[in-house]
């Protein structure tokens, strides 16, 4: 199973997660677009990713003590979502749940909110999945005792819905016609599910941390089975 480095946490820490996101936001000169994340992510990706930095600096900001400062557990979740842009910078794939994002960021046909649902989708149902036993192997805790953090990182992404719910869909989905494919789409797919199905696999992943064969392969399967998701929520509409 895939580990990153240590754990990092503290404001130092937080620091450089966020000026990693600010660096990744902001436009790069166009001698340095060689990697395909034209325009500093202002594609289909970049959707997200802006909407997550504007989360993340609102929590940092946030007077709720349950949202700041960031915890072990936000700060891997968010080294995870990095990796996997870094990956996608160096050439290599990206993991099976944020391929779709990637395969798709520039086609016409699909909406910005789209972009942002499937992008919440691979970050909850991968990064956030691993990212609690991450934790756990680095703090040598189990799942249970994340389960705090784990509820106010579901709290960040809860945010992060509203507000692509408030940007992307003005009005809120009531305004929506019936028939409109956005209606099926928004009732299709449902936060707090993906952030119950995202704890189950962390602890059926820690569980299997003795077998480290067949906690690759559920991880594998896993992550296709939320890249399938992910094509779902990305089907074009023209």
């Amino acid at each position: 199973m895939a580990q990153l480095g240590q754990i990092r946490t503290g404001t130092a820490a937080a620091d450089t997660v966020r000026a990693r996101m600010r660096e990744l936001g902001d436009r790069p000169p166009a001698h340095e677009v060689t990697d395909g994340l034209t325009d500093g992510l202002t594609d289909g990706v970049g959707v997200f990713h802006r909407l997550y930095l504007a989360v993340t600096e609102q929590a940092e900001q946030s007077a709720l003590p349950d949202l700041r400062p960031a915890s072990p557990l936000e700060l891997r979740c968010a080294e995870r979502y990095l990796a996997v842009v870094d990956a996608v910078r160096n050439g290599r794939r990206p993991a099976a749940s944020w391929r779709p994002v990637f395969q798709y960021r520039r086609h016409p046909g699909v909406r910005p909110l789209q972009f942002a649902l499937a992008g919440i989708n691979a970050h909850v149902g991968h990064d956030l999945a691993l990212a609690v036993v991450d934790t756990c192997h680095a703090l040598d805790c189990e799942p249970a005792d994340l389960e705090g953090e784990f509820d106010r990182v579901g709290a960040l992404l809860g945010t992060l819905e509203e507000r692509i719910h408030e940007d992307l869909l003005p009005g809120g989905p009531d305004l929506l016609l019936i028939a409109d494919p956005l209606a099926h789409l928004l009732g299709g797919w449902n936060l707090e599910r993906a952030r119950d199905a995202a704890w189950s696999t962390a602890r059926v992943l820690f569980g299997l941390r003795q077998l480290p064969d067949l906690a690759e392969e559920f991880t594998q399967r896993t992550d296709a089975g939320v890249g399938l998701v992910g094509h779902c929520l990305l089907t074009p509409w023209r």
